[in-house]
């Protein structure tokens, strides 16, 4: 069941053959039969003209700040309460900790 699974020796190939045939007699065609001779590149056209600076209204920035605010408000959240979660389970463990030590350190007191 563990012994390695090698072919046997009369369908093994040998070092000295290959597989994999090489691939003899392909031509490849020319990539373009014309014969003319290359011209000089297209001329690259002028940049279209820069766009104006994006504006904004008074009610747009109102948007912008509330989003941002709202961003900040909910990422606050999370991390605060991932921290409180850190805290509450470091101070169970702690109380755990003190209580087992207790137990060990005084079995003849129960």
């Amino acid at each position: 069941m563990f012994t390695p699974k090698i072919p046997p020796p009369d369908t093994a190939p040998t070092p000295g053959t290959s597989l994999v045939q090489p691939l003899t007699g392909l031509v490849h065609p020319q990539a373009c039969t014309c014969h003319h001779t290359p011209t000089a590149p297209a001329p690259v056209p002028a940049a279209p003209p820069s766009r104006p600076a994006v504006q904004f209204t008074p009610g747009s920035l109102l948007v912008a700040a509330a989003g941002g605010t709202a961003v900040v408000l909910v990422v606050g959240t999370v991390l605060v309460s991932m921290l409180l979660a850190t805290a509450i389970t470091a101070a169970s463990v702690a109380v755990c900790a003190v209580v087992l030590r207790s137990l060990l350190n005084r079995p003849n007191n129960r």
